[in-house]
This record gives C-alpha cells, sequence and structure tokens, in this order.
C-alpha cells in the first residue's frame, strides 16, 4: 500500500506543474554541441554572441546604381558618369570621383565615397550616362555596417528554442555549431492486461493498444526519438524487473495506465517502494490520477489509461518536464478564443474539453466545444484542435465568453 501522508495528492494543476518544474531545473540535461544546420528545434544552452557585424560592410539594398548625393541637383535631374560597376561578391575596390556613379547589385559593397543607391528602375542609362531623377534622398537604399548587429552583441538567448529564424541569424554571422541541450531519451510504456497489438485479432474484453502510438506520436511531434517498449502486465513481479531496467536506462519513463486506486493499479506502489513520488493526482478532468516521480536515473510520469487522458495530461505535463529538463525558456502557446457554444459544467475540477478552432466574421479566434467529452472518447480527440480551459467550480459558460486554449 502507499502511504500518502509521504507526498501530495490531489493538488491543484499549478501545484503539480511547479513541482515538475522544479525537479526538471534540479538535474537538467547536460549541453553539447550539434551543427547549426542541424539544430532546428533544439533549446540553446549558451548565451550566443556575435563574432562579426551583421552587415559586415555598406551595401546596396537594391539593383541600381551607388552615387555621391553632393552631386545632385536640389530640383532637377542630375546626369552622371557611369563610370564602373560592383556587383556582389568581392570588393572591386572603385572609388567615385565628382560626377560619378557605378552600376551596383544588391548586396554588394558600396564604392568608396558612394553614399546613395538610385533604384534600376528609375534611372534612365544611355552613352555611358546616367540621369537621376529629381528628389533622391541622401542615404537612399542603403545597409549600413552592423545595422542589424554589433560584433559582441549577445544575439540568442539560453533557453531559447532554435527556430528557422534563429538558425538563419546563426549562419549569417558564420557560426557553424550550436551549443544545445542534449534531447532527453525516453522510455513509453503501457499497462494492462487487456491491451492487445492493433493488427492482432481481439478476444472478448480485451481492447486495442492506442496509447502507446498516440505517446510515440506526440513524442515524435516533439523532435525526441522514443523508444517503445512490451506492455506491461498486471503483475507486480513484471513490473518489478522491467521498470528497474527501464529507470536506469533511460531519462525519463512514461507509462500509460495502472496509476489509479484499484486491484491491478500496480505503478504508485512500485514508485514509492524503489524511488519517490512527488505527487499522485491532480484535481483536473480528465486524467485526475496523474502519478509523478522519479526512480534510478529516471524521472517517471504515470499517466492515466484512458486515452484521451493521456492526450491531455502528455499535452500539459509531459511538455512541461522534457522542456524543463532541456532548460527551455520560452512558454509554449496559451491563447484565448471565445465560445462558440454554451457549455455547462456540472463537477468542480479544473477540466480539459476538447474543442475545435476557427476563425470567421470580425476574425476573432473562435472554439467549438465537442460535447464527446468522455475520457474514452478519442474519436472527438481526434476531431479537435485544441484543449479547452475550464476553471475550476461548477458553472455555465455562455457562447462568446473568452476561455484559455492550448493547441495540439
Amino acid at each position: 500500500m502507499t502511504d500518502p501522508a509521504a507526498f501530495p495528492t490531489r493538488i491543484s494543476l499549478d501545484e503539480a506543474l511547479a513541482i515538475v518544474r522544479t525537479v526538471a531545473a534540479h538535474r537538467p540535461l547536460d549541453p553539447e554541441q550539434v551543427p547549426t544546420s542541424r539544430a532546428d528545434g533544439r533549446v540553446l544552452a549558451a548565451d550566443v554572441v556575435a563574432p562579426v557585424a551583421l552587415p559586415a560592410f555598406d551595401n546596396s539594398a537594391m539593383d541600381g546604381f551607388a552615387l555621391r548625393h553632393a552631386d545632385l541637383a536640389a530640383n532637377a535631374p542630375t546626369s552622371l558618369e557611369l563610370a564602373g560597376e560592383q556587383f556582389a561578391g568581392r570588393d572591386l575596390g572603385l572609388v567615385l570621383g565628382p560626377g560619378q556613379c557605378a552600376r551596383i547589385t544588391t548586396g554588394a559593397p558600396l564604392p568608396q565615397g558612394a553614399d546613395t543607391v538610385l533604384i534600376k528602375e528609375n534611372a534612365t542609362v544611355a552613352d555611358g550616362r546616367v540621369e537621376v531623377p529629381a528628389g533622391l534622398a541622401p542615404g537612399a537604399n542603403i545597409r549600413r555596417r552592423a545595422e542589424d548587429v554589433e560584433a559582441g552583441d549577445v544575439v540568442l538567448r539560453a533557453g531559447q528554442v532554435l527556430t528557422p529564424a534563429r538558425i538563419g541569424l546563426a549562419a549569417s554571422l558564420g557560426i557553424d555549431r550550436l551549443p544545445v541541450a542534449a534531447r532527453p531519451t525516453v522510455a513509453v510504456f503501457a499497462s494492462g492486461d487487456e491491451l492487445v497489438e492493433p493488427g492482432l485479432p481481439l478476444q472478448p474484453g480485451q481492447v486495442y493498444n492506442s496509447n502507446r502510438d498516440q505517446l510515440m506520436a506526440q513524442l515524435r511531434a516533439l523532435g525526441l526519438e522514443p523508444v517503445a517498449w512490451p506492455t506491461l502486465p498486471d503483475d507486480p513481479a513484471r513490473i518489478e524487473a522491467v521498470l528497474g531496467d527501464a529507470v536506469e536506462s533511460f531519462d525519463v519513463v512514461l507509462t500509460c495506465g495502472g496509476v489509479s486506486a484499484g486491484e491491478k493499479d500496480h505503478l504508485p506502489r512500485w514508485l514509492q517502494a524503489h524511488g519517490r513520488i512527488h505527487f499522485w493526482k491532480v484535481r483536473m478532468r480528465p486524467g485526475m490520477p496523474l502519478l509523478f516521480g522519479e526512480a534510478g536515473r529516471a524521472r517517471v510520469l504515470g499517466l492515466p489509461g484512458n486515452p484521451v487522458s493521456v492526450l491531455a495530461t502528455f499535452t500539459i505535463f509531459g511538455r512541461e518536464l522534457l522542456d524543463g529538463l532541456q532548460g527551455r525558456g520560452e512558454a509554449r502557446p496559451r491563447w484565448r478564443a471565445r465560445l462558440a457554444a454554451p457549455w455547462r459544467k456540472r463537477h468542480e475540477r479544473l477540466e480539459f474539453l476538447r474543442g475545435q478552432l476557427f476563425q470567421e466574421g470580425d476574425a476573432a479566434l473562435q472554439v467549438q466545444p465537442n460535447p464527446a467529452d468522455g475520457s474514452h472518447r478519442l474519436r472527438a480527440a481526434a476531431h479537435s484542435d485544441a484543449l479547452i480551459v475550464l476553471e475550476e467550480g461548477a458553472r455555465d459558460y455562455a457562447a462568446g465568453e473568452l476561455v484559455e486554449v492550448l493547441p495540439l
């Protein structure tokens, strides 16, 4: 039997998340260096300092003609001598004298003396001369050295997720490797004698094992490479042997099922006997029997067995744990939308209702709650793209009311 006095139980969502964050931060994963070209989606483990300026030199923002603005007439067109050309690439060292200009392409370094660029479409070229219309502003179409980044600037911060734009920034500064948190290794288990693998025939009382495939897909969507283990039987000795190996080999062990208070729910007792329970049961629906602790080298997250509970609890707690282990400092998106239909909430627990986001009319984000709200109703979840957060306490929600939503 577990000893409820030894750990928090039936706690609020905020309390549970705070514990997950604390545990993850206490023992984060080690950093590693990876090629910049392969670092997308990773979490930076250290600040990135610019080794060079960006742009590295004054250059043209357009195809056209580089010139000296002082040569232009105030209110009339000006004819300039076409003295050469500078294309993007090697700086040819052109020097413009009075009354001269040079053909130039986008990104090419400015010739010495040039301070303005006339775009090609506005120029008239004839007999080696370029006519510049009146009204060209000084400094037009110029990118100045270091106007984006100066050498020594901190351009990326530890804890940021490397998006395509951030990868591009690092590459533009000549950085070919980046320090990132190691990706956690994850073992995935489903438990229960009633589970049968998809593709095999069902016997009376059996169900297909959907949780493991669903959870593996959620993990792969985060860029991880989880390992699926065979189904855990409802046998304490077998559970002890298999989980004992897993917690010594993986950073995170995720289980589905076996965490309630039934005769066959052995995982809470095993975790208390062989590790530590940080909390058991959260005041939420679905997913109240959620179990979190650690054993061996692994953090252990025991998800309830109903498929929608797996979807919700991993979205809320699994992502938080994995993000924390990698030192992610940026919160995942949490939006607000208007309910497209009224909803009566009949229980006290915080609820995560399935829903579908859409926009129409005034373009305000709306969410349609799915009436099939049972934690076994996976079809409803398959046609949803968000979890609607309904606060603690029973009450009626009106159509048009603002609610928080978590994108799936």
